[in-house]
């Protein structure tokens, strides 16, 4: 096995000048230089093509298909593609942070990681927490919106049972060796990536007077009623308070997109899988996001009647689809129906991400002794300790029984919502501190697997952003006769619980903000070196061969 490169050579041929300090002059490295981090014994499984299509369509669930038509109700067509633009730019900032990291330390499931190392103990502790709960959350939410789905369909089965299905399906494809995971999310992945460029196109004809109604909608309904609504109060003040208040609901529909940089630690040759897969995303914020909202937006009306009856009767599901209602409007027969069934396989396939993602940061953060050592208990592969209790919380989905699944989702997406916001804060700044280590101890960023554009000003960018937004998404639970446990508890419960396991810990292990010259830059990152030299070359292929051979793999 090739012996790993030194980070100094590295160093020294991507600058003239000596680094600041000198590697001799620097015990800190020296020191952590001979250090193992405990990395676990996850299993590298995660093939490219598995990556790509993480990247592509991993995190795309009913965000995306139920949860524009009340992004679109709410705000109009022109803020709402204005809101999932500036949001993709938001996770894009971040998405490229995390990929720095990711690819110069690919640890399972880091982030917490480069938290305790970057910053402080105590926003790794917090933020392994906060991480784990931000993607387990996503479970229960998936599936009660899945619940929701097969409601379209009348039957007189209990919800109870239909969500007992779904949950053990998701519970058994994640206590599988991850290849099985791998696999299927391949196959879903597949279906909802066909699905949304079908619609796209669908969506396309139809405004275009392609439809069996042959209304060619253009623009119509920009100009009536709109482009911009308006919320809670009249006029230019409105129209900008509906716009603010979407770009929760699109951070929901973009939240868990990063998971596709947590999987470093199980994913084969990871500083080359990652950039690609972190490049892809850009692609899937700007086609598949924003490209879709805007044709949707042409072709349904944010007064349609179906949309604000879902709203303001708290029965939104599926039939207050945009999509859905689109086609049913150009009298297109069956295919909603069809359409259905894709978002159900979508939302199994969003809920099994989010289920995989949330057991392997808690199994890093075990593993980095912010949890108990029990959580480390794996076999084949699979760290089912963290599986145990992932699968405990999820059992939240069951409040679908006693309550209606519209109001479930609700309290649970705007809580999922605000926690991304509040873990993609801490994201950034854990980056700019690793920025500001790199400088520090001489490492260019020549030497670094994957060099993200613009930095540091990515991360500044949604280090100002990201906490905005979550401090005042919950503005109108101050508006007279609005405030409600339901309009203030789901928009701030998560920041209080944030700063109360922040300060907990910090006050209890008295941790301090780790200096810049103590930053251990280089430990797991030999273990990392060595095997980035056993992974094979890929030969190269055009897309279809690529495509071909990888699905025979």
């Amino acid at each position: 096995m090739a012996e790993s490169p030194d980070v100094s050579a590295d160093v020294e041929a991507g600058s003239s000048k000596p680094p600041h300090p000198p590697r001799e002059e620097n015990p800190q490295l020296e020191k952590v230089a001979d250090t193992r981090v405990e990395i676990g014994t996850l299993q590298r499984r995660l093939k490219s093509r598995h990556i790509q299509f993480l990247a592509l369509s991993g995190a795309i669930g009913t965000g995306l298909f139920v949860g524009t038509g009340q992004v679109l109700s709410l705000a109009g067509p022109l803020s709402t593609v204005l809101a999932y633009l500036i949001t993709g730019f938001n996770l894009y900032a971040v998405i490229n942070s995390m990929g720095e990291m990711a690819t110069w330390l690919p640890l399972p499931g880091a982030v917490p990681v480069y938290a305790s190392r970057f910053v402080d103990e105590a926003l790794g502790f917090t933020l392994g927490w906060n991480y784990w709960y931000q993607f387990a959350i996503g479970v229960p939410i998936e599936i009660s919106a899945a619940a929701l789905v097969i409601e379209y369909w009348p039957n007189n089965i209990s919800p109870a049972v239909w969500i007992t299905v779904l949950y053990l399906a998701i519970f058994l494809t994640n206590s599988l060796p991850v290849r099985v995971y791998g696999e299927l999310e391949f196959i879903l992945g597949s279906i909802k990536l066909i699905t949304i460029i079908g619609l796209m196109i669908l969506m396309f004809i139809i405004t275009s007077g392609g439809a069996p109604t042959h209304d060619r909608i253009g623009f119509r309904y920009w100009q009536h009623p709109g482009p911009m609504n308006q919320y809670l109060e009249d006029g230019s003040l409105g129209r900008f308070l509906a716009f603010w208040k979407v770009f929760i609901q699109a951070t929901f529909s973009y939240g868990g997109s990063e998971m596709v940089v947590t999987v470093a630690g199980e994913t084969e040759n990871p500083r080359r899988n990652i950039p690609k897969a972190v490049r892809r995303v850009f692609w899937r914020i700007a086609i598949f996001y924003v490209g879709s909202v805007f044709l949707v937006g042409l072709c349904v009306s944010s007064k349609d009647r179906r949309l604000l009856n879902a709203i303001d009767a708290g029965a939104a599901g599926v039939g207050a689809s945009p999509f859905v209602i689109a086609i049913e409007n150009g009298g297109i027969l069956v295919l909603p129906s069809i359409i259905n069934a894709v978002v159900l396989t979508s939302a199994l396939s969003a809920g099994n991400s989010f289920f995989y993602a949330s057991t392997r940061i808690l199994y890093s953060t075990a593993l980095d002794g912010k949890a108990p050592r029990l959580l480390r208990f794996e076999k084949f592969g699979v760290p089912y300790a963290c599986v145990a209790v992932t699968a405990a919380l999820s059992l939240l989905v069951y409040l679908n029984v006693s309550s209606s699944s519209v109001e479930v989702f609700f309290w649970i997406s705007n809580l999922s919502a605000v926690s991304t916001l509040v873990v993609w804060t801490s994201i950034a700044i854990t980056y700019v501190r690793f920025y500001k280590g790199l400088k520090y101890h001489g490492i260019p960023r020549s030497a670094l697997p994957f060099q993200s554009p613009f930095q540091p000003y990515l991360a500044y960018f949604a280090i100002v952003f990201s906490s905005t937004v979550a401090l005042f998404n919950g503005f109108d639970a101050f508006f007279p006769g609005h405030f409600a446990a339901k309009t203030f508890i789901p928009p701030y419960i998560d920041i209080p619980i944030f700063a109360c396991l922040f300060l907990g810990y910090k006050l209890k292990n008295k941790t301090k903000i780790v200096k810049i010259e103590d930053m251990d830059m280089v430990s797991g990152k030999e273990e990392a070196d060595q095997l980035e030299s056993t992974w094979e070359e890929p030969q190269p292929r055009n897309f279809l061969a690529n495509l071909v051979l990888d699905c025979l793999k």
